[in-house]
């Protein structure tokens, strides 16, 4: 069975396969067996609640149960930039005209911008390209959101999500080659290994902080302002499903959007119902698969089901049950996989 978990310490040889696996362009998951120990750690804390919840990051990973194998891991940051800076560009309008000329022209512009700082971030998906068939990359995605409304109380008002922006097949950025190199005098992969690593002074340091006409970018930078990697396409789609947008706000590196959306408008609040846990007897059918997780913070699993609720209940056999920790009477959250 596929389950998504809370991550325990004895994961990190799992997650640390995963993250040789990612490739350039994801921060929050770099092959370094330190960081990757110091960031487990951080979540284990976070699950049992050990730390404040500002500081806390939620770390979940997919196992299939039948051979132990870690296959997929996502997580949800409590909040961004309050340690360390979070930088954006956001994407802006300067008008210039003249009467006496009858010239009237907008131009786009790059603002170096805090203005995230504070928000909950969804961040660190990745799924095994052996397991991206069925459900699993929308139950990968998705059980941050039921782990969101179970718990709304732990995250700030706003959610957002950066997505890893456009890049070649030989994995250069052409965002990055005709705007960040010129002042970092660094590749892609330096620049964003640095920035993984908390090392984010240099940013700051060497980044213009006057607006950027986008105009005066090559076309080709242009053209990938706003777009994602072919790889994360998908989960983009995923995120708008459940109430995410794009609205302006790109990645300093290589211009992936932002996606961001207030927590109490997300689909899983709205939607998402607890009911509880019955005998099997002759489940019920559902349209759609359905996502059922447990409402333990501490060791919480969701699993995807086609079984659906009824009356405030919801049969589950004893496999699922022991893949949720619970048992007959217990309390579930459910909401459909799909919209």
């Amino acid at each position: 069975m596929i389950v998504v978990r809370a991550i325990r310490t004895e994961d990190l040889d799992g997650l640390m396969y995963l993250a040789t696996q990612v490739g350039d362009g994801m921060t929050t998951l770099k092959p370094d067996t330190t960081m990757l120990s110091n960031r487990i750690a951080v979540a284990v804390a976070s699950f049992a609640e050990q730390i404040p919840p500002e500081q806390r990051d939620y770390l979940f990973v997919m196992e299939d149960t039948t051979n132990g194998k870690i296959a997929g891991v996502s997580a949800i940051k409590s909040a961004v930039g309050l340690d360390e800076p979070f930088y954006n560009y956001r994407i802006g309008t300067l008008v210039h005209s003249s009467k006496e000329l009858n010239v009237y022209s907008r131009m786009d512009t790059l603002y170096l911008s805090n203005d995230l700082t504070g928000c909950a971030e969804l961040c660190s998906l990745f799924l095994h390209p052996d397991y991206r068939t069925g459900n699993n990359g929308k139950l990968l995605s998705k059980s941050r959101f039921l782990f969101i409304a179970q718990f709304p109380h732990l995250f700030s008002e706003k959610l957002i999500a950066e997505l890893r922006g456009f890049q070649h097949p030989d994995g250069s950025s052409p965002f990055w080659d005709n705007l960040g190199r010129h002042f970092f005098k660094m590749d892609f992969s330096r620049a964003d290994d640095l920035s993984s690593l908390g090392k984010k002074s240099f940013i700051a340091e060497l980044m213009p902080r006057h607006p950027l006409y986008v105009a005066y970018l090559p076309k080709e930078a242009q053209d990938v302002i706003g777009q994602v990697h072919v790889d994360t396409a998908p989960a983009r789609r995923l995120l708008e499903q459940e109430g995410l947008y794009y609205e302006g706000f790109v990645d300093i590196f290589d211009a992936g959007p932002v996606l961001q959306a207030r927590v109490n408008e997300l689909r899983s609040v709205r939607t998402s119902e607890v009911v509880q846990v019955v005998d099997v007897s002759a489940p019920a059918p559902a349209a759609h698969a359905m996502l059922v997780a447990n409402t333990s913070i501490a060791d919480y699993r969701i699993i995807a089901t086609d079984v659906a609720p009824a009356n405030g209940h919801i049969q589950l056999n004893a496999e699922q049950q022991q893949a949720l920790r619970c048992s007959v009477s217990s309390a579930v959250r459910t909401m459909s996989l799909n919209t």
